[in-house]
């Protein structure tokens, strides 16, 4: 199920000028974590440094320095450091029309397209022990160094190295495959997910999510841990939190304002969460970040 525009990611991450923005993540340096989202784009990710935990889709698993992980567009996905480490990875989010997705060829229509619309299904969390990492990983180095050289000559490289890239995967039948029949519990909560997203400064209660998905409440709540990895409740504290920091580092305004506009009438509620979630207060936060730009803002 493809989600509904207007809680889709904010961010633009392509133009018909450059289809493709690159980032380098730090997290927790930045945000805290990058909560559930998802995005029109393919999103190309190469671990630098420390570990971290993913969710994409309904699959959950840790990754490493040297680890490579490829989503397709409108996955939900998710990234949090792992205990005690710092997470850092360069992302590339592109447009498909840099695979060559509106071409009427059959490598476009029998290769690329399937893996867009969801008809095939795409495995991309490829470790170091995977089969031709070496080869994949230099398509990935080369790909990061034309995204960050940023000319249009090297834009020609960059789309030939893409194309190699899934030329790679589909060579490995493993690597993109039919798409299977069984329950996709982020497919079941995507319009809570979705809500959460755009509502998360109201008051949002389990009860009131489980009805917009027409679920009892249990069942809603064991769909959400096993799509998100954590608790309804603890996901809007995150993106409450995620914004708090941005706007902590982004505006002048008053602590007990951003507070208010973070979902929070009550001050001291805002300072506890945020101190367990951050580890210092936002005052604290404010001072540290101050003059730093974020890379990410998911």
């Amino acid at each position: 199920m493809i989600p509904s525009r207007e809680t889709e990611e904010k961010r633009r991450h392509s133009t018909a000028l450059i289809p493709y923005s690159c980032y380098e993540c730090r997290l927790p340096e930045e945000f805290m974590n990058v909560p559930m989202h998802w995005h029109n784009e393919f999103e190309l990710n190469y671990i630098l440094q420390g570990r971290g935990e993913f969710i994409c889709d309904n699959r959950r698993f840790e990754a490493g320095e040297g680890d490579i992980l490829i989503l397709p567009p409108n996955m939900l996905h998710a990234a949090y450091p792992c205990k005690d480490s710092e997470l850092i990875y360069h992302a590339l989010v592109f447009n498909s029309i840099m695979l060559g997705a509106n071409s009427n060829d059959r490598s476009s229509a029998e290769c690329i397209r399937p893996v867009i619309n969801g008809t095939m299904k795409l495995n991309g969390y490829i470790s170091r022990e995977a089969g031709r990492y070496l080869e994949i990983k230099a398509a990935v180095t080369q790909i990061f160094s034309c995204a960050h050289s940023n000319l249009a000559r090297m834009d020609l490289l960059l789309k030939s190295e893409l194309l190699r890239l899934f030329w790679l995967l589909e060579g490995d039948d493993n690597r993109i495959c039919q798409q299977d029949a069984g329950i996709s519990y982020s497919g079941i909560v995507r319009p809570a997910l979705e809500y959460m997203a755009e509502h998360f400064q109201e008051e949002i209660s389990v009860a009131q999510l489980a009805d917009l998905v027409h679920l009892s409440k249990s069942y809603f709540m064991n769909c959400f841990k096993k799509a998100v990895g954590i608790g309804a409740i603890e996901h809007l504290t995150q993106l409450r939190i995620n914004a708090a920091c941005e706007a902590l580092t982004a505006t002048e305004k008053k602590i007990a304002d951003i507070a208010f506009e973070c979902g929070y009438n009550n001050l001291s509620n805002f300072n506890r969460h945020f101190l367990n979630m951050v580890g210092c207060t936002p005052n604290e936060y404010r001072r540290h970040n101050r003059g730093t730009s974020c890379v990410l803002s998911y």
